[in-house]
């Protein structure tokens, strides 16, 4: 089940506080910000700065 819109709506990177999106496999979301990508764990988004993956840049 994917995370519904309101819930996204509200979510915000937990480092900057700026605005998230879901990746294009909805298994995560992402903060353009910070380069961080936040996984999502039986339809719960695990929003801690220590459990996230820095995304490279490419």
């Amino acid at each position: 089940m994917p995370i519904r819109k309101e819930l996204l709506d509200i979510l915000a990177c937990p480092q900057c506080k700026g605005p998230v999106y879901l990746n294009k496999t909805q298994d995560g979301l992402i903060c353009d910000t910070c380069g961080l990508w936040y996984e999502i764990k039986d339809d719960i988004p695990i929003m801690l700065v220590d459990e996230a993956k820095k995304l490279e840049i490419t």
